[in-house]
């Protein structure tokens, strides 16, 4: 079985952008057959839609299922290594933490561990699609350890998010005579400065929700008054969503339409005696499995710091650390087994 850099490096150079899964989850699924193979174990494929799916194996009935996400943000980059650190899309987010729990896998198998899962799931980083579909198929799981950039700390609650897309009607005119028009993008501009007006609210565990305007978009040309205008608009929650959906409602009214793209609750997580903790302000894969993978819990190597960005590494000593840290975690859990 490869070790945990050589596997990280060779899953950072296999593109997986979301939506374009398919080649990463054939390599993974590759690996856990030959798990398979050799220590009596079945691996699963779960089509979410064609040329797109969840890879899981199980190795007797799994009480605790070890899960993470096949794609990436955009764009693709390709991985190098320094003495301390693997560099790459997706070496924190989630590529690393994939290659620990697969080396962690076969590591409990060699001792002769039974009882345990590991679900590889697509469409973490746009929607959870991949973890909807496998709320929808449960394998009986009573425990799930979710793989995000965690510095090896166990997380005792994650944020949820809010996604919105604003979009804004107008009507075309030629630009010298404004007042035949009415444009799209001063009023998408009206209500999103609306938007950020809006009063955020505070958790003394989570701390502030958050507001990104992340992508905007709209026009025709720079002399044609705007008939269209959309913006891309995500909040970090801390609690309900409710008072939230009725600000944002406020803000758009009479300007533009706010439709409700995503929602994931802010969590309360699991803990471990003699781990190390944390409070994370992403969100995850862990609302959308809805409960039907058991309780769960949140831990990976890697630094939410450097997650999407040019910059984004793994330091080598946290994936080492990681394939320890899952290995006793899964033990840990399946001694809990009445």
């Amino acid at each position: 079985m490869l070790r945990v850099f050589e596997l990280t490096r060779e899953l950072v150079d296999i593109e997986s952008v979301t939506g374009g899964e398919g080649r990463v989850g054939e390599r993974v699924g590759a690996l856990l057959e030959e798990l398979a193979r050799r220590h009596d174990g079945e691996v699963v494929r779960m089509e979410v839609e064609p040329g797109r799916s969840n890879v899981f194996a199980r190795f007797g009935t799994p009480e605790v299922t070890l899960s993470t996400h096949l794609d990436t943000v955009p764009p693709f980059v390709p991985s190098r290594e320094d003495d301390e650190c693997i560099w790459g899309r997706g070496s924190c987010d989630a590529k690393g933490i994939l290659a620990s729990m697969i080396c962690a896998a076969g590591d409990l198998l060699a001792e002769g561990a039974r009882g345990f899962g590991l679900l590889f799931v697509v469409g973490e980083e746009r929607d959870s699609a991949g973890a909807f579909h496998a709320a929808r198929h449960p394998q009986g799981s009573k425990f799930l350890i979710n793989g995000e950039p965690t510095g090896n700390r166990l997380a005792l609650a994650s944020k949820g998010a809010l996604r919105y897309e604003v979009r804004a009607r107008g009507r075309m005119a030629h630009s010298a005579h404004p007042e035949l028009g009415e444009s799209a993008i001063e009023k998408l501009l009206d209500a999103l400065e609306r938007v950020r007006r809006i009063t955020l609210p505070r958790d003394e565990l989570l701390g502030p929700c958050t507001l990104n305007i992340g992508q905007i978009a709209g026009g025709r040309a720079p002399n044609v008054i705007a008939d269209e205008a959309a913006a891309s608009v995500m909040f970090r929650l801390v609690g309900d969503a409710a008072p939230l959906r009725a600000a944002v409602a406020r803000a758009c009214e009479g300007r533009a339409q706010a439709d409700e793209v995503l929602w994931l609750p802010a969590l309360r997580l699991g803990a471990a005696e003699g781990f190390r903790t944390t409070v994370v302000a992403y969100t995850t894969d862990i609302p959308a499995f809805q409960g039907a993978w058991g309780e769960p819990y949140l831990l990976g190597p890697g630094s939410i710091d450097v997650a999407h960005t040019a910059e984004e590494r793994v330091p080598k000593a946290q994936l080492a650390e990681a394939v320890t840290l899952y290995r006793g975690l899964v033990k840990r859990l399946l001694a809990q087994r009445s």
